[in-house]
């Protein structure tokens, strides 16, 4: 379990083989703020993608000391995307960051269907969040990709989390998939999702984790409301993951947890050959070095 980043900063720096970055259109100064000082705390090593004259220009005004001769020079954001992605195949990077590019480009590269790091699961969105009212790091999925996922998708996007958890270093975390009311009401397909989503991991169809639904907010964070409603799960009071039914709850749950409870983010898609970086590009320089983080601890 990992009460908060610091932990995790701090497990990703004992790592003596530091994870290579591959930052596509890196001309954009949150983001090389971030990457350097993740390089700085020796947690990451980058490799500049984007405009050349640009990134120098960030790299002088922010006072680094970085080898310009290594900078890997494109002539729009495109390529960038299309470089950062074939330095993952050819094995000179071991995951990407988002620079100063729309993120269509950049997954436009990233699910091309010869050159792309598709792997057959579909791409996820993960924002992992830390707070001052829970005991432990909170992931939230899917809240930036996936507009209304089917019972497949939603078990996918599950997975996905999952992975990135287990190598973070759990064991089995605990997922709780949310919905109004912890009954199987057919009128609410995210209460029969969810029920189907426990019970294929109680068949062994969904692994390595614990999965409890559909199940209700106060239940998941509040023991003594599953107490007086007579709702036994080993998840109450004590999930790590939360599966949302549509892209917008997770938007709204995660934003509103940041804004109201004080909460500070990573954030990662998932589902790709290896992490991606994509942080909004109204990110604060710690939500995108956090993202860095996050991706260099779960690089398998």
């Amino acid at each position: 379990m990992l009460k908060n980043f610091q932990e995790l900063i701090d497990n990703v720096r004992k790592n003596e083989s530091k994870k290579r970055v591959a930052i596509a259109a890196a001309q954009d100064e949150h983001t090389l703020e971030a990457v350097f000082k993740a390089y700085s705390d020796q947690l990451v090593e980058p490799v500049l993608i984007g405009d050349r004259n640009k990134i120098i220009e960030i790299i002088n005004k922010l006072n680094i000391e970085f080898n310009i001769d290594d900078i890997v020079d494109a002539e729009n954001d495109l390529q960038s995307a299309e470089k950062a992605v074939e330095m993952i195949r050819e094995n000179k990077a071991d995951f990407i960051m988002k620079g100063k590019l729309q993120t269509a480009d950049l997954m436009k590269a990233v699910v091309h269907k010869e050159k792309g790091l598709r792997t057959g699961n579909v791409i996820s969105h993960l924002a992992i969040l830390e707070l001052p009212s829970y005991h432990k790091l909170l992931a939230i999925t899917d809240g930036g990709m996936m507009l209304y996922p089917t019972l497949d998708e939603k078990k996918q996007i599950l997975e996905n989390a999952v992975d990135i958890y287990r190598a973070m270093g759990y064991q089995c975390p605990k997922v709780a998939v949310l919905a109004a009311v912890e009954t199987v009401n057919p009128k609410m397909p995210e209460a029969v999702d969810g029920d189907a989503l426990k019970k294929m991991n109680q068949s062994g169809e969904i692994k390595d984790c614990i999965v409890e639904g559909p199940i209700s907010v106060d239940l998941t964070f509040n023991k003594e409301s599953a107490k007086v409603k007579g709702y036994d799960s080993p998840v109450t009071g004590d999930a790590d993951i939360l599966l949302v039914p549509n892209l917008a709850t997770g938007n709204i749950v995660s934003k509103a947890l940041l804004e109201l409870a004080n909460g500070i983010m990573a954030g990662l898609v998932v589902g790709a050959k290896v992490p991606i970086v994509l942080t909004s590009r109204g990110a604060r320089t710690e939500e995108k070095y956090l993202s860095l983080v996050l991706a260099a601890s779960s690089v398998k």
